[in-house]
């Protein structure tokens, strides 16, 4: 190294592609306040400013020449991560700017640091191509967070901005993201007032850095007044639309021209902000609302050269929280059209019938999974119950739903003396011509009141979980006979049918596997969890009964929705209550 070279770098040989450092770029990586350290094409390190080298608590000639990820990339036990599994490895190879987070490096000392990182390509005056590799970390201190952004901390902003708000669909979640990443970075204070459908002005979220730590101000959130057609006051004006404003506690001294002025007195008094910015969020047709960035603990003020960075910010926000209301209004939508076509549970003598819809924690999961319960028109005391799950999960299983059940009714109820299993074969028949259906699950009953005082339960079970029979003292039995092929596979099988004699005080449960799978455990796990669960809960009322079994056997990482449809008997009148009396098996006509 000569005597001109920059202090913190060390020059490589210049040949072929590792020819990437040079005095210019060491000089450029030095200028950075960031930790920079600049690859080649192969991922070798040519160059590393002495933030990078503080940093990783390496000198140069550590860093120099060795391959970026196998020195410094580890998990979060300190084990080097394979390379086809590095996010950052693989940026390299594509040549595109990208950010993540949660990153583990190593230092020389073997510690582990959790950072933040941003790749982009590097093409230098000579035509060498490479990559600069910026690092910082998670939570910068209250002197990084006062000193000016560079050019690049700025991209990294505008990256991970990017990358946490198109990472969620859930609109409070989008702000909070947003605000942790503005304060204390950019501001002490972020206040986000949101318009609603009905055009009426909401503070939904009041984000303060107080001690080092993030808090929510509940009590400056709320209602807003409506926002004045012809206000020139900042807020308002940032509501309608206009441009971002820089404004400071004299904007609002002055008499306030509407309610919403009064507002913004009160919460510059409160907050005590000496300096703050104002800007819009746009969607890709309206407003969507407003973002303030307010400083009370920086002294330092906000200047017109801020405005470009907050516009970029708000117009990020703006296109996550229109996909997150899109995505939450199609959710609405097909939930409320499930939940109307599923259908009121008839009222049957002496025998409680209860149900559960739960739809799926993600709006593209909301479809194919319903009941049903109706009277057939053979004899008073029959009854049919079904349940089933149409392939697939989204609108279109939910539409395909709808289907089934109303050919199923069709069927059953043209047909009230016929087994359940001709009934599912009819339907099986009618679903592979004429329903816009893959496949399907169900299981379709047919519950009559015997001569005996006793309730008989005849079923045929298509592909579908068993039902469980539960006891009023906890005995608990799936009824796994009669069971045949899924519906819409185009194989032409016989259907057995099955019957059994529901003793009395039991419980029949009729589910769909969104209560019993996940992905981290088998069936038979999930099988053996809700049985020992009902066992234990036999002997609360129908609807605790349901509900504490959504409470306590649901999967928390199953994303599927759930039916439910359960009844229980009357208590006996004569005999045999406690029992799991069972007719004989039959098959079907």
């Amino acid at each position: 190294m000569d005597d001109t070279a920059v202090p913190g770098t060390t020059d490589i040989p210049m040949s072929g592609h590792q020819a990437l450092s040079d005095p210019l770029l060491d000089k450029t990586l030095e200028n950075m306040a960031a930790s920079a350290i600049a690859v080649d094409d192969d991922g070798l390190i040519v160059a590393a400013n002495s933030t990078a080298q503080s940093l990783l608590g390496r000198d140069a000639t550590e860093l120099i020449g060795q391959d970026f990820h196998d020195l410094l990339h580890r998990d979060n036990h300190g084990h080097s991560i394979p390379r086809t599994r590095c996010p950052i490895r693989k940026a390299l190879l594509t040549r595109d700017t990208r950010h993540g987070d949660t990153e583990w490096f190593a230092r020389g000392d073997g510690a582990l640091l959790q950072l933040s990182w941003l790749v982009t390509p590097y093409t230098s005056d000579l035509g060498v191509t490479g990559a600069l590799i910026l690092l910082y970390e998670l939570h910068q201190g209250e002197d990084e967070c006062s000193a000016p952004l560079t050019e690049l901390d700025r991209l990294a902003l505008l990256a991970e901005t990017t990358t946490q708000l198109t990472s969620t669909l859930d609109v409070d979640e989008a702000l909070h993201r947003l605000a942790a990443l503005t304060v204390p970075r950019l501001a002490d204070w972020a206040v986000f007032d949101l318009l609603t459908e009905r055009d009426e002005v909401r503070r939904v979220l009041v984000m303060q850095h107080k001690d080092g730590i993030r808090v929510e101000r509940d009590d400056l959130q709320g209602p807003m007044p409506p926002v004045p057609e012809e206000s020139p006051m900042p807020l308002s004006r940032a509501l309608r639309g206009a441009a971002s404003t820089l404004v400071g506690p004299a904007t609002y001294q002055g008499p306030p021209d509407s309610g919403i002025a009064v507002e913004q007195q009160r919460l510059f008094t409160v907050t005590g902000m000496h300096s703050a910015v104002i800007a819009p969020i746009r969607g890709l047709r309206d407003v969507l609302g407003a973002l303030t960035l307010g400083r009370a603990q920086r002294h330092d003020a906000f200047t017109p050269a801020d405005l470009p960075l907050l516009e970029d910010l708000t117009r990020r926000a703006g296109l996550a929280l229109d996909n997150a209301r899109l995505y939450q209004r199609q959710r609405k939508v097909a939930e409320t059209m499930q939940r109307h076509l599923l259908p009121q549970l008839p009222v049957l003598p002496d025998l409680k019938m209860t149900a559960r819809y739960v739809p799926a924690p993600d709006a593209s999961s909301v479809g194919g999974d319903w009941y049903d319960a109706f009277a057939l028109p053979s004899r008073p005391r029959a009854h049919a119950l079904a349940i089933g799950d149409v392939v697939g999960h989204d609108l279109d299983a939910a539409a395909g739903m709808a289907q089934v059940r109303n050919m199923l009714r069709a069927f059953a109820w043209s047909r009230p003396e016929a087994a359940p299993s001709a009934v599912v074969t009819r339907l099986d028949e009618a679903v592979m011509h004429i329903a816009e259906v893959p496949m399907a699950t169900m299981i379709f009953a047919r519950l009559t009141l015997g001569d005996d005082a006793l309730w008989h339960l005849r079923w045929t079970n298509a592909g579908h979980p068993p039902p469980l029979l539960v006891t009023h003292d906890g005995q608990t039995h799936y009824l796994d006979e009669a069971h045949g092929i899924l519906l819409g596979t185009g194989v032409t099988r016989p259907r057995p049918d099955a019957v059994t004699v529901l003793p009395p005080r039991a419980t029949l449960l009729l589910y769909t596997d969104g209560l019993v799978e996940s992905p981290k455990h088998s069936i038979d796990h999930g099988l053996n969890r809700l049985r020992r669960h009902a066992a234990a809960l036999a002997h609360r009322p129908l609807d605790s009964f349901c509900d504490s079994l959504l409470d306590e056997v649901r999967p928390h990482d199953n994303d599927d929705d759930v039916a439910m449809i359960a009844l229980r008997t009357p208590p006996d009148r004569g005999s045999g209550e406690g029992c799991l009396a069972r007719a004989p098996w039959t098959k079907g006509d």
